[in-house]
């Protein structure tokens, strides 16, 4: 066996080099840190602002659920005078309601055609993801739509709104694009 004496010499210098080095962090001159403490508790202190109180939710119960929702469009005056003329035109109110008349119009969206049979249907989306067959002659939306034409790309439909006396009703055209997918 050789000793190694590199190795030892080595290890000797570090520990040489770490007791020099731990000897330079033993002073205790904090006197700096101590001056800026003093100078931080010399100050007046802050004070806080009381949280501000906030005045309690009042709930609102909307009412007018069976008018005209606020953000639909409104049926103009000049259609109105029109049509008073028409004063036959009120909605079934006995007919058995169907499926899709229980969402609003603007919540359905038209996803596609189809043929079958010889008859052509066009595709409907309800909000909750069901998909729907509809023809002219079919009823969709609140406010007693039917469908009165159908291309590759739109479905007309005719609803009957309230003209805002107490018994009129006017027809109103509205319109389902085609959603890209």
């Amino acid at each position: 066996m050789v000793p190694d004496v590199a190795g030892s010499r080595l290890n000797k210098c570090l520990v040489l080099l770490a007791a020099v080095l731990l000897a330079g962090c033993s002073g205790n001159d904090m006197s700096d840190l101590d001056a800026f403490m003093a100078e931080k508790r010399a100050r007046p202190g802050g004070v806080i602002e009381p949280i501000p109180t906030f005045t309690a939710y009042e709930a609102f119960a909307y009412a007018a659920t069976a008018q005209r929702a606020p953000f639909d469009r409104p049926v103009e005056v000049r259609q109105v005078k029109r049509l008073n003329a028409r004063s036959a035109i009120k909605p079934d109110l006995e007919r058995p309601k169907e499926f899709l008349e229980q969402f609003t119009l603007d919540s359905l969206q038209m996803v596609g055609r189809l043929e079958r049979g010889g008859v052509d249907w066009t595709l409907i989306r309800d909000p909750q993801g069901g998909i729907h067959r509809v023809r002219p002659g079919n009823f969709l939306g609140r406010d007693h739509g039917k469908i009165t034409d159908m291309g590759d790309a739109f479905i007309a439909v005719v609803e009957i709104v309230s003209d805002g006396t107490s018994e009129g009703w006017v027809e109103r055209p509205r319109t389902i694009e085609l959603t890209a997918p």
